[in-house]
């Protein structure tokens, strides 16, 4: 014989699988019922400005070809960031990222998974010959200053001996 009581959920339990369901059928953007799919799509009028925001570096004020994109995504947002300095400048934006490492060759020579800056009217970085790179993960080495930021990578690609390209990318 069983002297087990039954197990039955409480009221306040069974209300909340209520909510929960109701909120996951409900959630939809175009009214009860529908499905809140999102989908990846460039913010409108998002540029450099929110961009180098997010990534709280300042361009520098004798850059040229200034560009930027933001890339709405489900889970997290892509910001893009590309502008000419010299040389001189490019590594100092570097180092202020505070890499483990200093600006190296990619010596995978591996084509970008992705075709961001491609949205931007430039080639992707990894595609060029002779672009260096450093990447970092701010929290991991105390950068307060971008606490939001989870990844943040540079590449740099030395144009002629004046002008150097900055690709910048974060999320």
């Amino acid at each position: 014989m069983n002297c087990r009581p039954a197990l039955r959920p409480s009221p306040l339990a069974a209300f909340g699988a209520v909510l929960l369901l109701a909120s996951c059928t409900t959630a939809g953007a175009d009214g009860p019922g529908t499905a809140d799919v999102r989908t990846s799509h460039w913010g409108k009028d998002m540029g450099a400005p929110e961009s180098s925001a997010f990534m709280k570096v300042t361009v520098p004020g004798s850059a040229a070809e200034v560009r930027g994109a933001v890339q709405i995504n489900p889970q997290e947002d892509v910001y893009l960031l590309s502008f000419v300095t010299d040389e001189k400048t490019a590594v100092r934006v570097a180092e202020d990222l505070r890499p483990e490492k200093p600006l190296r060759t990619n010596s995978q020579g591996l084509p970008s998974s992705t075709e961001l800056f491609g949205h931007l009217g430039l080639t992707e970085p990894q595609s060029e010959k002779g672009v260096r790179w450093a990447g970092v993960c701010p929290s991991c080495v105390g950068d307060n200053r971008r606490s939001e930021v989870q990844w943040i990578e540079i590449h740099v690609l030395e144009l002629d001996a004046e002008k150097t390209r900055v690709y910048m990318q974060a999320f």
